[in-house]
Formats: structure tokens, C-alpha cells, sequence
């Protein structure tokens, strides 16, 4: 039997955790990238896009389209976060000029336009706030059924939020499109209700110092050494333009980690959902009907999974209930130095 090749559209706002996740969807050699389109949230739009641009050329690949979505969110003035990600939204990290220009078409209409093409047959994974995506659903309502699937970082259920003590990042960008895309899929079948990423499984996929040393040791080149009590700022001196990348996102992300008091670490929330999109994480969900609150000024940007149907509605999501958080590094560590040693050969 021929096992077919995942192919996905990616819905991105290129930070640092965008950034590693992108990279290894780019290392996974039976993934079909259809196209990436780029959201407002962790830096601009405009930035997005020449991060995920820049990050094709870093990564040798062409032929991707990539286009530039809504810049701001549905219904409120936009947030970035340039203290989490730095200006550019990609930490102490460089990356080489891109040659490859933007798409003509707008994320919206690639998101119509894909799976209108190819029914039944893309999945999308969205890992920033869900404007294009809502935006795509306004225009086209029969995007559930025409979609294979969908993977969305974001939301947190009973648990701690990272921008809110409720509300979790991508959804506090613009919780109205998070509302109106996830009753998008009221009444849609079971395996295609979107499979939710939400900070309570994120969270524990915590990238350390020795997972980046052992990443450069399996791309072949010398140990990348990152150091909990070293100063900020400090760069990369590896001759491996993919490993000198990482180190010196990531850097960046475990000095603001470090900074807020939870460990030199760096939360790769976006890798998660990603190797979830590939097939290859391994994990638990449950469906639920999920709303998102938008009118409370104390829980704004909640989203509100009910598990026990208490509101008498239709499942419109499965949230991840458990994940591997380990396998989940081993399996970083052997696909993106495959492609470190790829990037080096050129």
C-alpha cells in the first residue's frame, strides 16, 4: 500500500518557536509544504514574511509560496511581542537575504484557493493567531469539509495562561477570529475537527542547553554549548549556518525564559504542533466544545473547553490531553541535523 505524503498549508507569524518548527517540517522528507501564508502576532506581517522567506533560503529549499496575510487583527489594535522574539521576531539570529519574492495571491486567498483545489486532501496547521484562517472561513464556510484536517497552536483549558492568568498568546492576539474559526467547525465530523496544541501540553516541550548540543553533535559539527549562567547577548560561532541560527534564536528565547523566572528553557510550543500536523508526535486528545471569551475584561481571550457538555453543544475540537515531550527532541534532533548537514554541503 502507498502511504500518502502529508501536504500542508501553513498559517505562520515566524517568532523563534515558528521558526524551529518550520525548519523541521522543511527536514521531514515525506512532508509536501503547499504553500505558507503569514499572520500579524509575534512581529508584523510584513516581518513574517521576510522571516519565512529568509528561512527557505537558510534552508536551501525553493518552489514554497509564501504570502503575506491580514496585518492586523479583526476587531482590535495589533500586539506584537518583540521582548519575547526580539525586533525582527527571531532573537539574536541572522538570516540570509532571500532571493525568492512573495506570492501575488493574499493568505486568504491561498487558504480558499489550496483547498478549494485539492479537496479532501491539505491539512493546515496554523501556529499564530487565526485572522487569515477566520478571514478564509468568511469567504469560503465549506473550508472544514474541504480541508483534510487542521493543527492550531494555541488556547489554554485549566491551566495558567502566558499573557493572561487566563488567555494564551496566539488567541490574545485576536480572540474574535480564534471565536469565529472554532464555531466554523460546530457540527463537522469527528476526524476533521481541528486538533488543538494548547499551552498544557506546549509548555512541556522545553528546549534545554544539552538539547542543542546534541543537535549539533548528530549534524557533525563541533558541540553548540549554551550556558544557563551566561551573559546575554553572546553569539554563535559555528561554522553550520543552521546550527549558528538556532543557537542564537534560541539564546535569545531562553535569556527571556530566564529572565521571567522559569529556567534557562525555551518553550518550542510550535514544533509540537507541527510534528502533531506531520503524523509523527505522539499524543492524547479529547474533544470539547471550545469558545473563546471576548467580552470580559478579567477573561478575555479565555478559551473555555467544555469536556463534560454541560452546554449542550456539539464537539467542535480535540485538545491534546498528553504528549512525549522527549521523543519529541530526539525526533528534532535527528530531522533538522539531517538538514544542517544538507544547508553545510552547499
Amino acid at each position: 500500500m502507498t502511504v500518502q505524503r502529508p501536504r500542508l498549508l501553513l498559517d505562520v507569524d515566524t517568532g523563534i518557536d515558528d521558526a524551529v518548527a518550520l525548519l523541521y517540517l522543511l527536514s521531514v522528507p515525506d512532508v509536501r509544504i503547499e504553500g505558507i501564508t503569514c499572520t500579524a502576532g509575534n512581529v508584523s506581517a510584513a516581518q513574517v514574511a521576510e522571516n519565512t522567506v529568509g528561512l527557505l533560503e537558510l534552508a536551501g529549499v525553493s518552489g514554497v509560496e509564501v504570502a503575506t496575510g491580514r496585518e492586523v487583527p479583526l476587531e482590535m489594535p495589533l500586539v506584537t511581542t518583540e521582548d519575547t522574539h526580539g525586533d525582527q521576531g527571531l532573537g539574536y539570529a541572522l538570516l540570509p537575504l532571500a532571493r525568492q519574492p512573495l506570492s501575488s495571491r493574499s493568505g486568504i486567498d491561498l487558504w480558499i484557493d489550496a483547498a478549494r483545489a485539492n479537496p479532501g486532501e491539505i491539512t493546515g496547521l496554523v501556529t499564530g493567531p487565526l485572522t487569515n484562517l477566520a478571514l478564509a472561513l468568511r469567504q469560503e464556510p465549506d473550508l472544514p469539509h474541504l480541508l483534510k484536517g487542521l493543527v492550531i497552536m494555541g488556547g489554554s483549558f485549566n491551566y495558567q495562561g502566558n499573557t493572561t492568568p487566563v488567555a494564551e498568546w496566539n488567541t490574545h492576539v485576536d480572540p474574535h477570529a480564534a471565536r469565529e474559526v472554532y464555531a466554523a467547525y460546530e457540527g463537522v465530523p469527528v476526524e476533521k475537527l481541528p486538533i488543538i496544541c494548547a499551552l498544557e501540553t506546549t509548555e512541556r516541550i522545553e528546549c534545554r542547553p544539552e538539547h542543542i548540543e546534541r543537535l549539533s553533535i548528530a549534524a557533525g559539527v563541533q558541540p553548540e554549548l549554551l550556558h544557563a549562567d551566561g551573559a546575554d547577548g553572546l553569539r554563535s560561532t559555528s561554522l553550520n549556518p543552521v546550527i549558528a541560527f538556532l543557537s542564537d534564536a534560541l539564546r535569545f528565547y531562553m535569556e527571556f525564559h530566564r529572565l521571567h523566572n522559569q529556567g534557562y528553557i525555551a518553550h518550542l510550543h510550535d514544533l509540537f504542533a507541527a510534528m502533531v500536523a506531520t503524523g509523527e508526535a505522539r499524543f492524547t486528545a479529547r474533544e470539547a466544545h471550545v469558545d473563546v471569551e471576548t467580552e470580559s475584561a478579567l477573561t478575555f481571550a479565555q478559551t473555555v473547553g467544555d469536556f463534560a457538555g454541560f452546554r449542550k453543544l456539539p464537539s467542535n475540537a480535540r485538545v491534546v490531553t498528553d504528549n512525549h515531550p522527549e521523543a519529541v527532541f530526539e525526533l528534532m534532533s535527528e530531522r533538522i541535523a539531517s538538514l544542517a548537514r544538507r544547508a553545510a554541503a552547499v
